[in-house]
């Protein structure tokens, strides 16, 4: 199975979670890593199977190659395709913000017809408001906060990428159970 992971990263944290991800999913997916920057809608089209990450960004912004990006991001069909995402976020500093950037590329995902996979609970964060809450219980993704839990990071990482390993091979076979 061949994965696309596309990320953005000014202070380069989300870079490092990236890079921390593809290192453990490695050994059963093959990951291909592109900094959103560096890409256009062609490249994410080919894959049926992506990993989108980034931050939010002051008032609940997109991080800046992905704000660029983002009109682009909006023509991509996601029909037939399956998504996982992770986000960094401040829950104290932005409590009202906290991995927004998630859920709006969550909801556009949705809106072009795409799956969302990797689906993270809430519990043990501490926030007033994301716009990547599903419920009270669950984000579109992994949250993650650099700032305020970095010790739970790599727990954090780790777990997930278990979960969204699982969650692709099921995609696959319910897939090919359908043929």
């Amino acid at each position: 199975m061949k994965v696309g992971m596309f990320w953005g990263s000014d202070t380069g944290a989300t870079e490092a979670v990236a890079d921390i991800i593809v290192n453990y999913l490695s050994p059963d997916l093959n990951v291909e890593s592109i900094e959103i920057s560096r890409t256009n809608t062609d490249k994410i089209s080919e894959f049926e199977w992506l990993i989108l990450g980034l931050s939010t960004w002051h008032d609940g912004e997109l991080q800046s190659d992905w704000d660029i990006f983002f009109n682009k991001f909006c023509e991509i069909n996601f029909s037939g395709k399956t998504v996982a995402l992770f986000g960094l976020g401040d829950q104290a500093g932005y409590s009202d913000y906290f991995i927004d950037g998630v859920g709006i590329i969550a909801k556009q995902v949705l809106q072009a017809g795409g799956k969302i996979i990797g689906k993270w609970p809430t519990e043990g964060y501490d926030f007033d408001s994301s716009k990547a809450s599903i419920d009270d219980f669950s984000f579109y993704g992994l949250a993650i906060d650099e700032e305020f839990q970095p010790e739970l990071t790599d727990e954090r990482i780790k777990i997930w990428c278990e979960q969204i390993k699982r969650e692709f091979t099921a995609e696959i076979k319910e897939e090919h159970s359908s043929d």
